[in-house]
């Protein structure tokens, strides 16, 4: 009697085994079902940010960094967003590839998780920041962008921030812009601060604002700038068009350098001024 009860016993909790096991069979069935069609429903753009995204988590660097560039090259809010996270990876290269694909994420959005950056150790990554910030074209990140252009201790950063403002296009930049052009180069940095110079002055002509024209006529008629400076300020005079720059222009054109002159033609044509 005893073995009978034994083996009823072990018969029940057999069949419970078995149904124990065919219900997680069917639950893993449904599961893997639901993530089919889940998987199914994506648009092909989703399935290519979802194989990008997982390679963020190699433990190999340049493949996190393929991973950004290729998210950057969709050019899509959603691929940048899958970005944010790697903007503080610890490796610099990888930082500044998520800050490229991170700029296409909607304007100040973008800005305001860049901006951080900008105090990063790396003069790499604060100069990628500082171009990444300018294609934001986010007026967020004017003010940071004059304090590193009037700050940083790498000439490769400030050139980077004049730049960036030129992109921008705030006429709010005008002045810190100007004030590049006219300082005077920290100490034992004066060719590398012609950089910053040249690019202030090609900004300063991208924002199209007249206040800036006297300082670029006085840069273009400075005899000590670098004719590289001169040539910037009167393609910059030109873009801008202000009839008070034409005599400088002029002038400028009869200079002996043929690509100084060639600059001050081509600027007086675009503002269909009399050469002379």
């Amino acid at each position: 009697m005893q073995d009978l009860r034994n083996s009823m016993r072990t018969s029940r909790r057999y069949q419970m085994i078995v149904l124990l096991f065919a219900a997680a069979c069917v639950i893993s069935a449904t599961n893997n079902r639901a993530a089919a069609q889940q998987a199914e429903s994506k648009t092909p753009l989703q399935r290519q940010i979802e194989v990008q995204k997982n390679r963020l988590t190699s433990g190999d660097a340049e493949e996190r960094r393929d991973a950004l560039m290729k998210l950057n090259l969709m050019r899509r809010p959603e691929a940048s967003r899958a970005a944010a996270g790697s903007l503080n990876d610890a490796d610099p290269s990888v930082r500044v590839a998520a800050a490229h694909a991170f700029a296409a994420a909607p304007s100040d959005d973008a800005a305001k998780a860049l901006i951080p950056l900008l105090q990063d150790k790396s003069e790499f990554v604060r100069r990628e920041v500082a171009y990444a910030l300018g294609d934001t074209r986010s007026h967020e990140a004017i003010t940071p962008l004059t304090n590193l252009l009037a700050t940083d201790k790498e000439m490769s950063v400030r050139a980077a921030a004049a730049v960036a403002l030129g992109r921008i296009k705030d006429e709010s930049a005008v002045i810190a812009l100007a004030k590049a052009i006219d300082e005077r180069p920290p100490k034992k940095r004066e060719q590398e601060y012609e950089f910053v110079r040249r690019a202030a002055a090609e900004s300063l002509g991208e924002i199209r604002n007249p206040a800036a024209v006297p300082v670029l006529i006085s840069a273009l008629g400075n005899e000590k700038n670098s004719l590289d400076i001169r040539r910037t300020a009167a393609t910059a005079l030109g873009k801008i068009g202000s009839n008070s720059a034409v005599p400088a222009l002029q002038a400028a054109f009869h200079h002996g350098d043929p690509y100084l002159a060639e600059a001050a033609r081509e600027a007086l044509r675009r503002m269909r001024a009399p050469l002379k």
